[in-house]
């Protein structure tokens, strides 16, 4: 099975030469990552299973973000710490696309547009949620960035995930209809606003490149409801930890082609895309963010030095709710067996499933081709 790994190894060289003088150290950086991981490269440990004698080599991992081995597990880990931070109250999806027109900007200023597009995004909906006549208190969200759309174009929009209401200035939790949280007509024109005053006093210079149609056009806004807590984090987490492609996905490499399936989003039906392995290159490394930006972000209620004010909140609605029982007890058992899976400290044996123990280290060495 071709791996992505395996075309950075055998093309990405080429494309370094190509394109060396415009890619980003972070492109660089993500490139090398990928194609060391889980090799002799980054080196690992030697288990041993004591009850059939079986060895394994396990190899480090390189731990790059955008890594297609590396974010799986992450996902899980993720959805066990936010058990504590959910509400037993209906859920809404919100998201906000950055238009067409600003993409070749974005691509081109990604740290800067995207933070613009996460405090553009935030600010409209917490001011339009301070409305008495939606939701009328500070409201709480997680946002994840997702630059990317199913074939690996460059399609930059920002997921909130939001629980329904909020807290009024006393301390009283003021509900958003069952399934309607805010209008997103209004909402538009509102982000649309914010990130066009951001973007002028932030860079002048950038700002004057836009083109004015930007500032009349309606701004794709979308809001869902998404039911419970425990479904709609289900349903966010892909967002936060997939990468732009991963590797069951990429079908073959021949002849300098990438062939690889992809999911419609009109009618869900899988369809498969050949692209030249320099523009597959390309697409892919478009989606790599600038070192140590932050994708998810956290607001109101839910932001960390709000986190009592989070728990006294709980308390508050399983009262109302008369559900005594806490998100991480009523899916304790759900979990179990991903904690189990995703142990560091768990091996199982490939033979016969027991408990390996880890051996002697593995030191780093140059690797033959993945």
């Amino acid at each position: 099975m071709t791996e992505l790994a395996d075309i950075f190894y055998q093309y990405g060289p080429q494309y370094c030469v190509r394109f060396g003088d415009r890619m980003l150290p972070s492109h660089r950086q993500a490139m090398r990552a990928i194609e060391r991981c889980r090799t002799p490269a980054l080196g690992g440990h030697i288990y041993t299973c004591d009850a059939c004698g079986k060895e394994q080599y396990l190899y480090h991992s390189c731990r790059n973000r955008h890594c297609p081995k590396c974010q799986n597990d992450k996902a899980y880990r993720w959805l066990e710490k936010q058990h504590g931070m959910l509400l037993p109250v209906p859920y809404f999806l919100l998201t906000v696309t950055l238009p067409g027109e600003l993409r070749a900007t974005a691509r081109n200023n990604q740290r800067l547009v995207y933070d613009l597009l996460f405090r553009a995004s935030a600010g409209a909906i917490q001011s339009l949620a301070q409305d008495e006549r939606f939701v009328g208190g500070q409201i709480g969200m997680v946002g994840v960035l997702h630059t990317w759309g199913r074939n690996l174009a460059y399609h930059p929009h920002v997921h909130y995930l939001v629980p329904g209401g909020g807290v009024t200035a006393d301390g009283a939790w003021n509900a958003s209809r069952k399934n309607f949280f805010l209008p997103v007509k209004a909402l538009s024109k509102i982000v649309r606003a914010k990130f066009r005053d951001a973007l002028h006093k932030a860079d002048p210079g950038c700002f004057a490149q836009i083109p004015p149609v930007v500032w009349q056009k309606e701004w794709v806004v979308h809001s869902q409801s998404v039911g419970d807590g425990q479904h709609a984090l289900k349903y966010l987490a892909p967002y936060i930890f997939r990468v732009a492609i991963g590797n069951k996905r990429i079908l073959k490499l021949a002849n300098e082609q990438v062939t690889f399936r992809y999911r419609t989003t009109d009618t869900g039906k899988l369809r498969t895309c050949k692209l030249h392995v320099q523009e597959f290159i390309r697409r892919f490394l478009q989606h790599v963010l600038p070192r140590g930006f932050v994708k998810v972000r956290y607001y109101g209620f839910l932001a960390s030095g709000l986190r009592k004010r989070l728990a006294v909140l709980h308390q508050q609605l399983e009262a109302v709710s008369g559900d005594p029982s806490s998100p991480q007890e009523a899916d304790a058992q759900d979990n179990r067996d991903i904690t189990a899976v995703t142990s560091a400290s768990f091996v199982p044996c490939p033979s016969c499933g027991q408990r390996m123990r880890r051996g002697p280290r593995i030191p780093p060495r140059e690797h033959s081709p993945p």
